[in-house]
């Protein structure tokens, strides 16, 4: 029964979290940016203290229930594992066994990964986040596929008068990140093939640091003693490849409780049961183990509260760099790249942002991409503006509102209105009014704030003039200009987003009776 309840929970989260990512049509509301909440690096970026409690207590109390039914990466290599099962051959099929943690592999991906956050190296955070990872992988592998496939019934139902699906444009938004994703994906399918949950157990951060709480946790996977048979089909069923049948010992640091033990085993030796209540029977039977047991309690208590109190530190840390801005910005001589709204200021946005991809996926102009060294290397695949193809859509706030980690923070339409993203540079040498002596104007057209406005040039021309004070660096101007090959206007990033006050005030609508005429 823990099995079908673990199953089940699983398969319902990885389906909304793909169908949540790679949705381009607004099919899903954008109400279950939940699902990226609830996931553990998100949550402590975002200071998100209820998830994080919560958490850390589910494992605590029941162990790496996380990693086994809400991590989508976690869910990705069961569904590996289940297909190995599935396909290989009866008689030769291979069976999984013990095998001793590599505790040295383990505390470096996790130190390392500790100290690069420290020092504000976020690329390494978004590079073995788990929910980064199986986020990228959506959006760079899957999402296109899934375009395709309505792009392909559209062509066959739009000929009968069905305009259920319509056709959309697929690209590529960063060779890098595509290159990445399929790297990650055949990795850690190829490793999940061989060796089960290996990468969550050895490389993962977030399964080794609940795998430090979960070598504590009050229900626990264990042996009885009395009925167990020392057959050995519990270990060649575990993916974690955590159970030393021959010594009936269960490494819970590694057990991720997908319960396919407790299922293998006809002899019910194997059962999931409380530690305090199996502590309890042993001390009756045993004064000596009566003793070592409350040791290890009070070291497991020890411990736990260090993690705990570890865990709230770099809390603390995080939560001083978000109010109090600390750290001093990049110098870069190159232009700047354009952060999403919401981002307002570079260190908390490098720092917090560990390059899900949620927002480049939920854009709808599509103006959002990944970066490659326009940050530098520490931000490399986080997101920024191109205004290329679209510009961003002056009431559009969906990035903000998806963002899981607190890089965007959540703004209404009133504040991106009056916030500056980006400042408006114009080079008239470029401008056709300039070089053509023809009229255009369409830059001032598209500006919602009146930064670019037209002027009196000559021979009855006008020209464009800015006023950067006012500009919200909504790219509406430089995607619209026609100038070639170089646009006569374009959008500067800036370090820090700021507010700005509007000089003019917004027309009344008029009510036609009429078209007008």
């Amino acid at each position: 029964m823990l099995k079908k309840i673990r199953i089940s929970v699983s398969i319902l989260f990885l389906l909304l979290i793909c169908l949540y990512f790679v949705d381009f049509s607004g099919l899903l509301s954008n109400k279950l940016h939940f699902l990226g909440e609830i996931q553990l690096i998100p949550a402590i970026l975002s200071l998100n203290w209820l998830v994080l409690l919560i958490l850390l207590l589910l494992t605590f109390i029941f162990g790496r229930i996380y990693c086994s039914s809400v991590c989508p990466l976690g869910i990705y290599q069961d569904i590996v594992s289940w297909l190995r099962k599935r396909l290989s051959n009866k008689k030769h099929r291979r069976k999984y066994k013990y095998l001793k943690p590599l505790n040295i592999l383990r505390w470096l991906f996790l130190g390392i990964t500790v100290i690069a956050f420290i020092f504000g190296f976020t690329f390494l955070i978004g590079l073995l986040d788990p929910y980064s990872i199986f986020g990228r992988i959506m959006v760079h592998i899957f999402k296109p596929v899934y375009m395709a496939g309505n792009n392909i019934l559209a062509s066959v139902l739009n000929p009968m008068g069905n305009y259920t699906f319509y056709t959309v444009t697929i690209y590529l938004l960063s060779i890098m990140s595509t290159v990445l994703s399929l790297i990650m994906i055949l990795l850690i399918g190829i490793l999940s093939w061989n060796n089960g949950r290996i990468y969550c157990n050895t490389v993962c951060p977030v399964g080794t640091f609940l795998g430090l709480i979960s070598k504590f946790s009050i229900y626990q996977i264990r042996f009885d003693k009395v009925k167990c048979t020392l057959c050995g089909k519990c270990a060649r069923e575990c993916k974690a490849s955590c159970i030393d049948f021959r010594n009936m010992k269960v490494d819970t640091s590694r057990c991720i409780n997908c319960f396919n033990c407790i299922e293998a085993c006809s002899e019910n030796g194997l059962q999931y049961k409380s530690s305090i209540m199996g502590h309890s029977r042993e001390k009756a039977d045993n004064h000596q183990h009566n003793s070592e047991v409350s040791n290890v309690t009070f070291n497991n208590r020890r411990r736990f509260l260090t993690l705990t109190f570890a865990t709230s530190l770099l809390s603390i840390k995080l939560f001083a760099d978000k109010v109090l801005h600390l750290g001093e910005k990049k110098d870069v001589k190159r232009k700047k790249p354009i952060m999403p709204p919401g981002a307002m200021d570079i260190n908390k946005f490098s720092r917090q942002c560990t390059s899900c991809h949620l927002c480049v996926s939920k854009c709808p102009a599509q103006i959002i991409e990944p970066s490659l060294f326009e940050y530098g290397i520490g931000g490399i695949m986080q997101p920024m503006l191109n205004f290329t193809n679209q510009f961003c859509n002056y009431d559009c706030t969906i990035c903000t509102d998806v963002c899981p980690t607190g890089a965007l923070s959540s703004i209404t339409k009133e504040t991106k209105h009056h916030t500056q993203i980006g400042r408006v540079q114009l080079y008239l040498e470029n401008c056709i009014v300039y070089t053509d002596e023809t009229s255009c104007g369409a830059c001032s057209e598209h500006c919602p704030t009146q930064a670019v406005h037209m002027i009196p040039y000559k021979n009855h021309l006008t020209i464009p003039e800015i006023n950067q004070e006012i500009c919200v660096g909504c790219g509406g101007c430089e995607f619209i200009c026609p100038a070639l090959p170089w646009k006569a206007i374009f959008v500067e990033g800036q370090d820090k987003h700021t507010n700005i006050v509007l000089e003019f005030e917004k027309k009344e609508e008029i009510e036609l009776d009429d078209f007008g005429f």
